[in-house]
């Protein structure tokens, strides 16, 4: 299969001309390793059994040895052999070069290293696809263009509310994309999810954990996912089939986040309103909204009668997609939310100090109930900073509602209405 140009792969060039080894992390199965052998020169697999009892010899005995080869070299599954971490670090310092090593594996194990490597070797977090990568959205508008025009013309999206529904489902991992069948490209993120639970997240840090619990605390943040849905609830939700204690539960929820399966998304919190006013908890997300629904145990079909769930689903789709296409911009990502029903979908805060306030609609008769929403907060800020004008806040540079609908336009409130077929970064 041919490979598929990533967001990342711009990213992974500035690290390699900026330190001499990038560690790249993320899920099982984003693609770590097929897009670090686009850049690397000579490659070290510990995955290779022929040659892997040589390499571990190696690398116990004498790891610097390892590291003889063309450069970059990719050293894929390190963490089977921890002591070539010290041998990278040692031969970054002696060399004092850049670009020379890139390192993959599981991210089903923890290493513990005696070095943390900073200043020599960086880390890069890679996510699934997002559907400009695996070719559902046709790019027509950049976000980073977005934000320096503030502009858009009327387009049309050619991704059908069904091959969304599809995509959701699949989910953005490159190895659906291969299998040439609806039910093969949709087993994948099902493997993921039981792989997840009976195998890794034990393996991660070689303590024994109940895949049926770590089953029900998954099914549960799917429930749940795009929500504010308190610890009490989830947890109460998963001991009432589990009879887990709060420790367990706190040491499974760590352990998903170790594995990059559970990323919950903070909350932006302005002084617009009281501090009582807003809510502060972090909103609930998995990093894949695939993983949701495979541990729902639903299909495509499913959503033809449940727009409710489907809603938070693409949500989670569009908070994936955003931090990837924002990453090359190193975007950040979080939600408003008071206790007067006010709020953002999501704020998409940039280094340069730009920021767009977000909502995400499936469907088009909620898009003006969003955009209120969104010209409110911006009339909340004006307000405050004519109060405050020692400290005032910057105004949102976009008003954005993405959509699972048809049509991208400007409103004549500012809000731009733009279709998640249509973005890239």
């Amino acid at each position: 299969m041919k490979y598929l140009t990533r967001v990342v792969d711009d990213i992974l060039d500035l690290k390699l001309e900026s330190f001499g080894a990038t560690l790249i992390v993320g899920p099982k199965g984003c693609g770590k390793t097929t897009t670090a052998k686009q850049k690397a020169r000579s490659i070290i697999d510990f995955q290779d059994e022929d040659l892997r009892e040589g390499y571990l010899k190696v690398a116990e005995n004498m790891p610097s040895k390892l590291l003889i080869g063309k450069t970059p070299r990719l050293i894929d599954e390190w963490q089977d052999a921890p002591k070539i971490w010290g041998a990278i670090r040692k031969s970054v310092d002696d060399s004092n070069e850049s670009g020379l090593y890139i390192l993959t594996g599981s991210t089903s194990q923890i290493v513990n290293t005696p070095h943390t490597g900073t200043t020599r070797i960086s880390t890069l977090k890679m996510y699934p696809m997002s559907l400009y990568e695996s070719g559902e959205s046709d790019g027509r508008i950049s976000l980073l263009k977005l934000f320096e025009t503030k502009e858009l013309e009327f387009i049309e999206s050619k991704l059908s509310i069904d091959n969304l529904i599809f995509a959701i489902c699949r989910g953005g991992w490159p190895r659906s994309l291969s299998n040439k069948t609806q039910k093969a490209k949709l087993e994948i993120a099902n493997d993921l999810f039981f792989q997840t639970c009976h195998r890794d997240i034990s393996n991660i840090d070689h303590v024994n954990r109940n895949a049926l619990w770590a089953e029900a605390i998954l099914r549960s943040y799917s429930r749940n996912i795009c929500t504010l849905a308190e610890t009490k609830t989830i947890f109460g939700d998963v001991t009432a089939t589990t009879g887990m204690t709060k420790p367990t539960y706190y040491d499974y929820i760590q352990a998903l986040e170790q594995l990059f399966i559970i990323e919950d998304i903070p909350a932006w919190c302005p002084s617009i309103r009281s501090k009582e006013a807003i809510r502060a908890s972090h909103k609930r997300n998995l990093v894949d909204p695939s993983i949701a629904v495979a541990a729902l145990g639903v299909s495509p079909d499913y959503f033809n009668s449940d727009f409710k769930t489907l809603g938070f689903l693409f949500e989670s789709l569009c908070i994936r997609d955003l931090k990837i296409y924002s990453s090359r911009m190193n975007g950040e990502l979080s939600y408003y939310h008071d206790r007067y029903g006010l709020e953002a979908d999501g704020v998409l805060h940039l280094k340069d100090g730009k920021y767009a306030l977000l909502e995400f609609k499936l469907g088009s008769n909620e898009i003006d109930d969003g955009a209120k929403h969104l010209c409110e907060i911006e009339r909340l800020i004006d307000i405050y900073n004519k109060k405050e004008k020692q400290c005032p806040l910057r105004l949102p540079d976009l008003k954005i509602i993405i959509t699972g609908s048809q049509y991208g336009y400007k409103r004549e409130d500012g809000v731009i209405v733009l279709p998640i077929g249509c973005i890239k970064d």
